[in-house]
């Protein structure tokens, strides 16, 4: 804290500077000004906490000080220290502000008990004056969420304008007697590349940035508001109440504004007039029509008002699943030129058409989900799609449309994505494959190290961590048999071995390879080896 000692004669302001425990008071700034005028300057430098200060003194003096004070550092404390014991002037510090004071000669107990108070009412005041800062700040950033929702509503259900109708005119100035609106909107998802690159993962921060442009020229002569979409959060919505002729031109000078600010401009969709706050949803959805509507192969224009023809039925027959099933080979492969080239035969196709829109690529970006799901279920069998993701990593849920510098669709960087995503898919299958090669050929080393011991399907499933009808599948795609007959043959080669020993009884034997019962493996040898147990080893030669 900082405190500033007022008073003409240094040998006071000596002595006010011995009196007090500043360090117990945690004051460490201690200024002094010998007249009011010098004191003016020092607060309005080093604006200290705490005054104390004379009332008599030449330039200026502490009557006219403590008027100076109230208006231009409200929020110090002021400690009068005179040798005038004058009504008056009681009267005066009362007045502005001044919290104690006190004649000379100076009481040492005196000053230190009236700078406590001062402080102490100056902790309390902070406080308040902190929590109005958390207030102002809380509200700050839940205002433009409110006003968001609210505006949003009106565009889903216009019937809430009239409970808010006071609202809108009052801070809006949106005037109760429209008749008329015309709705605008400006996407995230068809943005330049180096716009949304500029602002990293940080799109709360660019959306901000974008509706307060818009708003430096709507909200100028009150012709409109901009407001981020509550059920879209990568649209922004122009409202135009006033000058709806002049809106499209209105937006040409945001967008110059936009590319002033930010160096990129941005395309927007803008609906017809329709009655307000009725027609709102109609104006919304034509807006919305546009923009999905243009071409995204070309750059005309940044405003768009109204469907193309030839965007609106180009290409319709091109569909992404006819490439299914090239597609899923090549991934099935392992194959990279054999991806690339399922690739380019897409990119290929796409190129002969003249014109593209963002609903077109929404279908095939669809189309291609529906099958890529398909896929994961056939490649993955009895593995969950959490399990297939967590694997696959961070693949988008939705659409990102690929359009490079200029705004415009990039094919290129959609054939890289498309091939980086196949790719993707594709090491996984291979990864998949492998381990679970890996996993029957370890199954094949535990039977033939466990062989003599009672094993079960159940027993192999439980100790892998794997399905019976996943192991059954597996292992007879490896081997060629099932996990029942290969045990029983390392049982019956290890059982011959055995057999060579004319010292070891055929139960010995039996339950040396894992049968307990005698009968049953003699009988389980004969149709394996087409003789008895007894015969083989007759005919077997010992040491």
């Amino acid at each position: 804290m900082k405190a500033l000692i007022v008073d003409d004669e240094k040998h006071v302001r000596d002595a006010i500077r011995l009196l007090v425990n500043w360090k117990e008071h945690a004051i460490d700034t201690i200024l002094e000004a010998p007249n009011g005028q010098a004191a003016m300057e020092l607060v309005e430098k080093e604006k200290p906490e705490i005054i104390m200060t004379d009332m008599m003194m030449p330039i200026m003096n502490g009557v006219e000080l403590l008027e100076w004070l109230q208006q231009n550092a409200p929020d110090s404390k002021t400690i009068v220290i005179s040798g005038h014991d004058d009504f008056s002037l009681l009267r005066h510090t009362v007045k502005y502000g001044g919290t104690d004071y006190i004649l000379k000669p100076i009481d040492a107990d005196q000053l230190n008990e009236a700078l406590l108070k001062a402080i102490t009412v100056w902790k309390k005041d902070e406080e308040h004056r902190q929590q109005n800062r958390n207030r102002n700040i809380e509200m700050n950033q839940i205002k433009p969420v409110y006003w968001d929702k609210l505006l949003s509503s009106l565009i889903t259900d216009p019937s809430t304008y009239e409970q808010n109708a006071e609202q809108f005119a009052k801070e809006l100035g949106l005037p109760p007697s429209t008749k008329d609106c015309r709705v605008a909107i400006l996407s995230l998802d068809t943005m330049e590349r180096s716009l949304k690159t500029k602002f990293g993962h940080n799109l709360e921060l660019l959306l901000f940035s974008l509706i307060n442009i818009c708003n430096e020229f709507l909200r100028e002569q009150q012709r409109g508001i901009a407001f981020g979409y509550w059920n879209n959060h990568s649209e922004i919505v122009l409202l135009f109440w006033k000058e709806q002729e002049e809106a499209e031109a209105m937006l040409s000078k945001i967008n110059e504004g936009m590319r002033i600010t930010l160096r990129s401009r941005v395309d927007f969709g803008i609906g017809g007039s329709h009655p307000f706050p009725a027609g709102l949803s109609l104006s919304y959805q034509e807006a919305r029509e546009a923009l999905r509507q243009r071409n995204l192969l070309a750059k005309d224009s940044w405003i768009h008002s109204r469907l193309m023809p030839s965007a609106k039925s180009a290409h319709r027959a091109l569909s992404f699943s006819h490439y299914e099933e090239r597609i899923r080979i090549a991934i099935r492969s392992g194959s990279l030129e054999q991806i690339q080239e399922a690739a380019q035969l897409w990119i290929d196709a796409v190129k002969q058409a003249d014109a593209i829109t963002l609903e077109q690529l929404d279908h095939w970006w669809r189309e291609y989900s529906v099958m890529r799901r398909r896929w994961l279920q056939e490649f993955f069998p009895g593995k969950s799609e959490e399990e297939i993701k967590q694997q696959l990593g961070s693949e988008p849920d939705s659409l990102i449309i690929p359009l490079d510098e200029q705004g415009i669709l990039s094919l290129p960087l959609w054939q890289q994505e498309l091939t980086r995503s196949m790719v993707q898919l594709s090491k996984l299958v291979l990864h998949h494959q492998q381990k679970d090669k890996n996993v029957i050929f370890d199954i094949a080393a535990y039977l033939d190290q466990h062989y003599n011991e009672d094993i079960t399907l159940q027993d192999i499933a439980s100790r892998f961590f794997l399905s019976r009808e996943y192991i059954s599948r597996k292992f007879k795609q490896e081997f060629e048999v099932n996990l029942s007959d290969y045990l029983g043959q390392i049982r019956m080669e290890k059982a011959k071995a055995l057999l060579c020993n004319p010292h070891l009884r055929i139960s010995q034997v039996a339950e040396m390879v894992g049968y307990n019962d005698e009968k049953y493996f003699s009988k389980v040898f004969k149709k394996q080896e087409g003789m008895s147990p007894n015969e083989y080893r007759k005919q077997s030669k010992s040491i």
